[in-house]
């Protein structure tokens, strides 16, 4: 997980919402990337994504079976989707995302009866450390924002 924290800095850096991810396959890490929407124009390239394609060009095969995924906010609908499509085995995550995340918080995407792959999860790794992450960016962007924006 301090690895998926380095990336979500790096992301920060660069002005995206700090949110970072890892895959690692036989304890070796294999994809990593950062948020960079905003920077690519690309409304696909969360931080899970980032890291699972990284990953896939590094083996030569869009199937990750047996990887895990090390992401520092627990993921999106979308993102779990791309899980579940690559084979991932487990994904770990820090922090709740209270409104979108779909492993526990606002909905429990990979446990869909129709889904043909199941994968694990566990949240709260490093949770303080990936909550205060991004809450410190956000308080720094409102802090930003003109009064009545």
């Amino acid at each position: 997980m301090r690895e998926a924290l380095a990336q979500a800095l790096e992301g920060r850096g660069h002005g995206e919402v700090p949110v970072g991810a890892i895959v690692v396959l036989d304890g070796r890490v294999i994809g990593a990337g950062f948020n960079e929407p905003i920077r690519v124009s690309d409304p696909t390239a969360h931080a899970e994504i980032v890291a699972i394609r990284a990953a896939a060009k590094w083996l030569g095969n869009y199937r990750l079976t047996g990887a895990e995924l090390f992401v520092t906010i627990e993921p999106c609908q979308m993102c779990v989707g791309a899980m579940v499509h690559a084979r991932i085995a487990r994904v770990v995550y820090g922090a709740r995302e209270p409104r979108a995340g779909a492993i526990e918080s606002a909905m429990r995407a990979h446990e869909h009866p129709w889904l043909n792959h199941r994968l694990t999860a566990r949240g709260g790794v490093l949770e303080a450390e990936c909550r205060a992450v991004i809450q410190e960016f956000f308080e720094g962007r409102r802090a930003k924002e003109p009064p009545g924006s």
